[in-house]
């Protein structure tokens, strides 16, 4: 084990729980607005770099490596509807959702759309959805961090796993979303530090990236193309455009990013960090596609593709940097981790235990459960991590397909559709999970050529359209909600008529909108 590497490893990590402990002697922890949304006091830069270092995850390192090494620049796909996700989410729910979340008293996202489609059902159904699939996910990032500290540390999988699992746990558990989102502020620079340097590395020392092109050519020419090796994708544009979309609109339905929507300062927070994630989405997204192709060049014939940035980093830098390098690889995996341990742990406790169990615990009490459901989560994590590591790309792209065709239309909606009824995103939301996940679970991409992702978000779209339509005089949206909707179209700050469920010392102020 290289001991410079370690020591920037066991830096890096105190630095993390040293934010924690932060973050809870400032009280961030105590109180449920507090430990869920940081008091809604997050400025621009910090919820534009929490959104994009949580979105980003340890995929880049390992799946989006992975793709490049396998499918040359067909990975670049994914990486052009990426660089423009942050801003489109800011830019179409941003500002609205934030108004909407504070007038209604939401601290979850999906409590939130419970507020806005007045159902129990909707809860249920949304939290059920968003607990499986979350843990899918936070199960992905605990793989890319086991692996990522055994290769370069030299210690054993199980043992790795377990460090890098409890270091999140404990700042997670800590400091709640305040420490997630100023641990994702310093992480996200970390992950553009190191990326850059191993890709700058990685271009001299193949003579830049023209000279890299015309060796891959000489490899395979098919890799220089965007239908990936041997043209496997060629005029299949229904693969092509649910690349392009799972990480541009699909953030609009993943429950851990939303969340940061709510969390910001005020409504106008959202226009500024529109511009700080496409700054760093243009310096950092093509990256991570572009070193797992390097990698074929300078490391030919990995056993594992997903290996192919740490072993780029190890094989080219020198040991200070390589710990630079894993201290950014961890950050990407941490960021995410976190985030969705905390969003997982706050649905459950709150959508699930709060609302259908045990609905008159104080504060104290519900910010306690979902710490222990965090805890529980992270353990169970690593046990099945332990029993077969599956591959941290399909894990991805499963829950991130799943979960945005299941919630991308149901959040949209509600902030721009006042039409969209309780009867059309239950059903929205029913059809686009079911038809994303049969569409992978039966493989069935291959041969329709379209991706779960194309497919999910239409069919649940149209299903949100036609039933919203089809139940207006049934159903018909409440009157004080279309009010609500009226005031987040409007740039003024909110009113404080309109402020009462901001007050959540009052633990069930807003019971009367159930």
């Amino acid at each position: 084990m290289d001991m410079t590497v370690l020591f920037f490893l066991v830096l890096y990590f105190l630095a993390m729980i040293g934010v924690g402990l932060w973050s809870m002697r400032l009280g961030a922890g105590q109180s449920m607005e507090g430990y869920y949304l940081g008091g809604r006091n997050v400025g621009p830069l910090v919820t534009a770099m929490t959104m994009q270092s949580t979105s980003m995850s340890g995929y880049m390192f390992l799946g989006a490596g992975s793709l490049g090494y396998t499918q040359g620049y067909y990975g670049f796909w994914y990486a052009a509807g990426d660089i423009g996700g942050g801003v489109v989410n800011l830019s179409v729910i941003g500002r609205r959702m934030r108004k909407l979340s504070q007038i209604m008293g939401a601290l979850t996202s999906i409590e939130y759309l419970e507020r806005r489609y007045p159902s129990k059902w909707i809860r249920l159904a949304g939290a059920f959805l968003s607990v499986f699939l979350l843990s899918f996910y936070v199960l992905a990032q605990f793989i890319a961090g086991g692996k990522g500290l055994e290769l370069v540390t030299g210690l054993p999988y199980e043992a790795a796993l377990v460090i890098a699992v409890t270091v999140i746990l404990a700042y997670t558990l800590m400091g709640g979303y305040s420490a997630v989102a100023y641990t994702d502020m310093i992480q996200s620079f970390i992950m553009l530090i190191g990326i850059l340097w191993v890709l700058i590395a990685a271009l001299q020392h193949l003579g830049g990236l023209t000279a890299a092109n015309e060796a891959l050519a000489e490899l395979d020419p098919t890799l220089l193309s965007v239908w990936g090796r041997d043209l496997m994708y060629e005029g299949q544009w229904g693969m092509v455009l649910g690349a392009v979309l799972i990480f541009s609109i699909g953030y609009m339905g993943w429950p851990h990013v939303v969340t940061r929507h709510m969390a910001m300062k005020d409504p106008s927070t959202a226009r500024r960090a529109g511009v700080y994630s496409t700054f760093w989405n243009l310096m950092f997204v093509s990256a991570p596609y572009l070193l797992g192709m390097l990698a074929l060049l300078i490391v030919p014939n990995l056993d594992d593709p997903e290996q192919a940035i740490f072993t780029l980093a190890s094989t080219l830098l020198p040991s200070a940097v390589v710990g630079i390098v894993m201290a950014a690889i961890m950050a990407a995996i941490m960021s995410t981790a976190d985030s969705i341990l905390l969003q997982t742990g706050s649905i459950a406790a709150r959508d699930l235990y709060e609302r259908f169990i045990n609905p008159h615990m104080s504060e104290s009490q519900m910010v306690n459960v979902s710490r222990l459901i965090v805890l529980a989560i992270g353990i169970g994590g690593i046990i099945v991590a332990l029993i077969e590591p599956p591959a941290v790309f399909a894990i991805v792209v499963f829950a991130t397909s799943v979960l945005g065709s299941a919630f991308l239309p149901a959040y949209v909606a509600a902030v721009w559709w006042r039409k969209a009824n309780t009867p059309g995103a239950l059903a929205s939301i029913l059809v686009g999970a079911s038809v994303a996940f049969l569409w992978q679970y039966f493989g069935l991409d291959g041969p329709t050529e379209l991706h779960p992702m194309l497919v999910g978000v239409v069919l649940s779209s149209l299903t949100m359209i036609v039933v919203s339509l089809a139940t207006q005089r049934s159903h018909p949206v409440p009157a004080h909600i279309l009010k609500a909707m009226e005031e987040t179209a409007e740039l003024r700050p909110l009113p404080k008529g309109l402020r009462a469920n901001q007050d959540f010392a009052m633990a069930h102020e807003a019971m009367a909108l159930r």
